[in-house]
């Protein structure tokens, strides 16, 4: 080997190392998360390593995901038209299960157009950098989803002013000082990592006040919250042209994938510019039908969101009475705070030991200090399997106190 190749060797092993390096630093602060092979469907039980694990963990909050009519609904789309759509919506990849989808959904959600997008993530990334520019200001909730931080650099707007979380008077303030041409109000409909609904009345008639547009991602509120499950924008009351709301068809629903809508004018020039819209393979036509299928249910059955409900209050009764820190909520979500890293993963040894599996949430999804357990409810449930949940996470946090 001569000098060069030498040299070039050397560079690319001490660059591992510092690899390595870091993964080893990430493992010492307790950071490290291990994806665990699911051996079947969603449901309230799951198969892991050969073992059943009553879960709290799971985002198919309406228990659709293994649905009999939604798996037909995606079985006879299969059959007919195959597995991939084949190429991008603007292209040839735009089926037929898709356009009655958007259709739908638009109806559904009350809106003009819907625009389906292969995830909640790509739809940030593809959208914010066609309506933000250096000439627009971006007020963002410091609490907001990563996708949405995400989509918001990659916009690259003139200026980026994150308000702290829930708090309308630090954003009355910024919005009455900001001298931008235009303006964005960006934020999460109900917050992933804490289950709180965002003061949507309050954001929207602020926007209306200083001439700014209205972002919402819903995509835990959507199916959940409101009339018809239309989520928390249809809870609280909102309408107007200047308002784009995100849901996504992995949580309530129970599928994959994500719609924007929004009016029919700022949706239009999304569908021809958003590149996460243009450039990407639309989404399967099996996966479209079983969503159509999902959305009909979601209208239909009212008692899953009743139940959802009425489980959350039994939860949230019994970790107060048990003396644990919950954090309130009405929504699928109900973070117990450990606050250490440490803490909160010796709280999910000692629950999988007792056959439970709820997630541990630590940094970068929480800011540090918060670390948490983060159970999420489904419609499929028992209130004896929250009170099973309640009485075993007591003992496991007396045991590790």
């Amino acid at each position: 080997m001569g000098i060069g190749g030498f040299q070039s060797l050397l560079g690319y092993n001490l660059m591992m190392n510092v690899y390595s390096e870091r993964h080893e630093a990430w493992q010492r602060a307790g950071l490290e998360r291990q994806p665990l092979p699911v051996q079947g469907p969603q449901g309230p039980f799951l198969q892991v390593g050969g073992r059943k694990m009553l879960a709290f963990c799971s985002n198919d909050y309406l228990g659709l995901a293994n649905d009999p009519r939604v798996c037909a609904a995606a079985e006879e789309a299969l059959r007919h038209y195959g597995v991939g759509a084949g190429a991008s919506a603007l292209v040839c990849g735009y089926s037929a299960p898709q356009a009655d989808l958007e259709e739908r959904l638009a109806d559904w959600l009350q809106q003009e157009r819907a625009l389906v997008f292969s995830s909640g993530y790509l739809a940030h990334l593809g959208i914010m950098p066609v309506l933000m520019d250096q000439e627009t200001e971006v007020f963002s909730d410091a609490l907001n989803h990563a996708s949405l931080i995400d989509g918001i650099r990659l916009a690259r707007p003139g200026r980026v002013t994150v308000y702290p979380h829930g708090d309308m008077t630090a954003l009355e303030q910024a919005l009455r000082n900001s001298t931008a041409l235009r303006r964005w109000i960006v934020t999460d409909g109900v917050f992933s990592m804490d289950g709180d609904v965002a003061p949507l009345q309050v954001l929207a008639s602020l926007a209306e006040r200083h001439g700014a547009w209205l972002l919402i991602d819903d995509a835990h509120g959507m199916g959940v919250l409101g009339p018809e499950g239309r989520g928390s924008v249809a809870d609280a009351g909102l309408t107007g042209e200047h308002i784009l709301v995100l849901g996504t068809f992995g949580k309530a629903l129970g599928t994959a994938g994500a719609v924007l809508v929004g009016a029919r004018g700022v949706m239009d020039w999304l569908a021809q510019r958003a590149r996460t819209h243009m450039f990407s393979t639309a989404l399967p036509p099996l996966l479209c039908a079983a969503t159509r299928e999902a959305v009909a249910c979601v209208r239909a059955e009212s008692f899953r969101r009743a139940r959802l409900h009425h489980l959350g209050l039994g939860l949230q009764n019994g970790l107060r009475r048990a003396g644990l820190p919950v954090l309130p909520s009405v929504t699928a979500i109900h973070p117990v705070l450990a606050g250490d890293n440490r803490r909160v993963m010796a709280l999910d040894r000692g629950l999988k030991e007792a056959g439970l599996w709820v997630a541990a949430i630590r940094p970068p999804a929480v800011p540090e200090g918060t670390a948490r357990l983060r159970i999420s409810l489904t419609a499929l449930h028992t209130m004896h399997q929250v009170e099973r949940l309640v009485e075993s996470l007591r003992q496991v946090w007396e045991a590790t106190s």
